[in-house]
């Protein structure tokens, strides 16, 4: 019997309409198997080109309904929703533009050379895509990290089949969304079956394990992408799986900086902590502010900026109940205290607030690690350290993370400071910012919106130009006659494709 999948209305908890049903594990084989026969046809990059761009063409036309869809069910709000919709067609057109550039395919050219010792072959190197792609959607990007965001456009791009697990809080945006691609894919000259969204947790399982799945990416929860990262590594034939789980996203704030600018920090926390109700992966969670007057000032401006924030809604009830439970656990450890408490709002709101803690606390062995988890939604807790000493320190038990900050002073840089803790940062995270706050991830060729377990679970970016790479395999051809290469390879370059021949690279013309 078919399971129906409830669009539910966050703000009121009813269930809306019912936007589509469970794929049985039957139908999770056929939607692999289809995409798995239609990898040909994507071969074509001209196709792949005017694929993604119509793809973003179907978004913008449908938007008043996805955007309204959308916010139904996340209750996100329209102006959020409606930046993430510019964002989302935006990194599909990027993808276009990546794939005319032709650079991702990393082409290496060694000619034949006799002279050398040994003798060289000729070889030719470059990129060929995995097979289909398995993406799971976030749940706090219902257009970005969803059925038509980063993964399926990067997938798409580098030439792979998707088939998309669609996140249970927005089955219906997921819908429309996917119907919007497939419309793309037809109006180009390829077969629907390229871009697939299916439901269910299951489903989801059985995807993960399908023998035609190539690679999979998955943005969410620590508990729930490390049983598919597992799940993908216990194959008979292991894949890659690049998923997102969790993030801490540390700042720090030097003594000189909280001296120079505690008003401004504490306020600039204060809105970044809770951007979309704190539910950005880039969330500020955990910040180190200095013992004594000027740290005191900052927590003092952060807890009157976040008394004039309106309590919000959470994307689901499971997310509500989890972070009251979340803040409730670390409010009961011993030494934290709660200036301003988050918790339990009107109806189905939550209110935001932050936790304090001396950093002696953090430092020793128990319950306080729970402080090092990521809470989801509008809560941070402010560790104060006594001294650089004990700053050091409290940032070597800090897990991998997306993003770290550093908030420094005018006399920071000449003083060494600056680079010390940039230093000890990098090696925390994928993007480290001097100053600013690490909501907002630009969609960029030089972005990395990943990082160090748990914040990833490979090296590669989901955010920018060379999430391509995560679909792609190198190959190389030795000898092979010029009439068998693939155009990218060939003495010609008919694609006009950057390249590196004999160990330098061609400057292309225009």
């Amino acid at each position: 019997m078919a399971v129906p999948v409830w669009s539910v209305d966050p703000r009121t908890g009813n269930q809306r309409e019912q936007a589509a049903v469970e794929a049985t594990a039957d139908e999770v084989d056929a939607a692999v198997r289809a995409a798995h026969a239609v990898r040909d046809a994507l071969a074509d990059r001209e196709v792949r080109i005017a694929l993604l761009r119509v793809a973003a063409d179907e978004l913008t036309a449908d938007g008043e309904r996805l955007i309204a869809t959308a916010d139904a069910e996340t209750a996100l709000g329209e102006p959020r929703l409606t930046g993430e919709l510019g964002r989302t067609t935006g990194q599909l057109r990027a993808f276009a533009d990546e794939i005319e550039d032709g650079g991702y395919l990393d082409v290496i050219i060694d000619r034949a050379d006799a002279s050398l010792t040994p003798p060289r072959p000729d070889l030719r190197r470059y990129k060929i895509p995995l097979g289909v792609v398995a993406v799971y959607a976030a749940s706090n990007f219902p257009l970005a990290f969803s059925v038509p965001g980063g993964d399926t456009a990067s997938a798409l791009a580098a030439g792979s089949p998707v088939v998309v697990k669609a996140h249970p809080d927005h089955p219906a945006t997921s819908e429309l969304a996917g119907a919007a691609l497939r419309r793309a894919a037809v109006k180009v000259g390829l077969p629907e079956d390229v871009v697939t969204v299916v439901h269910g947790f299951d489903a989801g399982v059985a995807l993960v394990k399908h023998p035609l799945v190539a690679a999979a990416g998955f943005t969410g929860s620590v508990r729930g992408g490390r049983a598919l990262f597992d799940a993908a590594a216990a194959r008979p034939r292991p894949i890659p799986f690049h998923g997102e789980l969790g993030s801490l996203n540390p700042v720090v704030v030097t003594e000189v900086a909280a001296a120079e600018g505690a008003d401004e920090i504490g306020a600039g926390l204060a809105g970044s902590m809770t951007m979309g109700v704190g539910q950005f992966c880039t969330k500020p969670g955990l910040v180190l502010v200095p013992a004594g007057e000027a740290g005191d000032r900052l927590v003092t401006t952060l807890g009157e900026k976040l008394t004039d924030v309106a309590p919000g809604v959470l994307l689901d009830g499971r997310m509500r109940d989890a972070f009251l439970a979340g803040v409730d656990a670390r409010k009961r450890l011993e030494g934290v205290e709660a200036p301003v408490d988050a918790g339990e709002g009107e109806g189905r709101t939550v209110a935001a607030g932050f936790l304090t803690v001396d950093g002696g606390r953090l430092l020793a062995e128990g319950d306080h690690d729970l402080l090092l988890e990521e809470c989801f939604g509008p809560l941070t807790v402010v560790v104060r350290y006594a001294d650089t000493g004990q700053l050091t320190a409290l940032l070597g038990r800090f897990p991998g993370n997306l993003t770290a900050t550093v908030h420094l002073g005018a006399a920071d840089t000449e003083s060494g400071t600056g680079a010390r803790l940039l230093a000890e940062l990098t090696p925390l995270a994928g993007r480290v910012l001097v100053g600013g706050w690490p909501t907002g991830v630009a969609v960029t060729p030089a972005q990395h919106h990943g990082g160090p377990y748990p914040a990833s679970t490979s090296g590669s970016t989901s955010v920018g130009a060379t999430a391509i790479e995560r679909w792609l395999r190198p190959v190389s051809y030795q000898n092979a006659p010029e009439a068998l290469l693939p155009a990218e390879l060939r003495d010609d370059n008919p694609l006009g494709v950057p390249r590196r021949v004999n160990g330098t690279r061609e400057v292309r013309e225009g």
